[in-house]
């Protein structure tokens, strides 16, 4: 007896989201530069950093490789049709204000930049004072 014809399975189609604005995340560290493009409910879109980008070693933490992981973030996203951004820079590190440029350069618009460095207020009690 022979077995059933199986049907083909039927294709969902991937339904890709425009969106027109999104939030960019910057994390600017000593060593590295992180940024992160999401949503506006905080949903990662697409990311990059200097050391995905090709930078090893010191020249991960330069400010021009902060600026090319930008640029490459946004390529990412390019599909999602996102023209303006709100930048979220958390980080002291040599690669802030590039990365800020990266995104302007890759053509999008700055709505806001916001710092949301954590700044610590009271903290830990200091070590007591060294006696000789």
């Amino acid at each position: 007896m022979a077995a059933p014809a199986k049907k083909p399975k039927a294709r969902k189609k991937k339904i890709k989201r425009t969106l027109p604005k999104a939030r960019v995340c910057i994390r600017a560290g000593e060593n590295n530069t992180l940024v992160t493009i999401t949503d506006l409910d905080g949903n990662v879109l697409g990311w990059s950093s200097s050391g995905s980008s090709g930078f090893e070693g010191t020249r991960k933490s330069t400010p021009y490789a902060a600026k090319i992981a930008a640029e490459n973030a946004v390529e990412k996203v390019r599909s999602y049709g996102i023209t303006s951004v709100n930048v979220e820079v958390k980080g002291l590190g040599p690669g802030r204000e590039q990365a800020i440029r990266g995104i302007q350069t890759a053509g999008l618009d700055l709505d806001q930049i916001i710092d949301r460095t954590p700044i610590p207020h009271g903290g830990c009690r200091p070590p007591r004072r060294r006696r000789v």
